[in-house]
């Protein structure tokens, strides 16, 4: 399976991916955050790489005071649109999900755009419920 940890030389990589996910413009930034993030224990970051890398997951580690164990939130799942609907998707969740369980994690998380339905159905199938209740304050 070619998943591995993304490195410094995934960013344009990885940039091209999220433009596919409607964030354009992070080639401007995406060195920078990508370095450290890299630096951060609490971030995994995985690329698929045929190659080319066709796919890209961000995971973060968030620890919980109140209930004894930390919680995973997938920031971005990307696959290639010419590579969608092949298992590639499937296989970075499971890869992290696995990642997770393994830290002590009780649950991930994933914010999806409304609009994203077939990423809603894919998330379903891989077992996330909706919670509602998810309130934003933008800076």
């Amino acid at each position: 399976m070619p998943i591995r940890p993304a490195t410094s030389r995934d960013g344009p990589a990885i940039s091209r991916l999220l433009a596919q996910l409607e964030y354009p413009g992070t080639e401007k930034f995406i060195e920078t955050q990508l370095e450290a993030m890299l630096q951060s224990p609490a971030e995994v970051l995985l690329v698929w790489d045929e190659p080319p890398i066709v796919g890209f997951l961000s995971l973060h580690y968030f620890p919980m005071i109140g209930v004894g164990s930390d919680f995973a939130q997938i920031s971005y799942l990307v696959v290639d649109d010419q590579a969608r609907s092949e298992g590639l998707g499937r296989q970075l969740e499971e890869t992290v999900t696995h990642l997770a369980r393994e830290r002590g994690c009780d649950r991930i998380v994933v914010h999806c755009n409304s609009h994203r339905t077939r990423a809603h159905d894919f998330y379903h199938r891989q077992g996330y419920i909706e919670s509602p209740n998810y309130l934003i304050k933008k800076l």
